[in-house]
């Protein structure tokens, strides 16, 4: 959640910049947005890596439950 308000708040803080004529408010709200976005993108991609361990772990034990059998 915190990703989504880095973006809104450097969305914002852009657009105030853009409108005073202020650069580094403009880029400052730049550097919010991106971070934000790249925040959200590395907590997608782990949890991806979350379920893909836990499909792994799954499987590994259908196959000892069915070695058992």
């Amino acid at each position: 959640m915190g990703d989504q308000m880095d973006q809104a708040k450097g969305k914002a803080k852009e657009a105030v910049g853009d409108l005073t004529g202020n650069s580094e408010l403009k880029h400052e709200g730049q550097a919010d947005r991106v971070g934000g976005e790249v925040k959200e993108k590395a907590g997608d991609f782990v949890e991806k890596v979350k379920d893909a361990v836990e499909d792994v772990k799954d499987k590994v034990s259908d196959a000892l439950h069915r070695d058992k059998h």
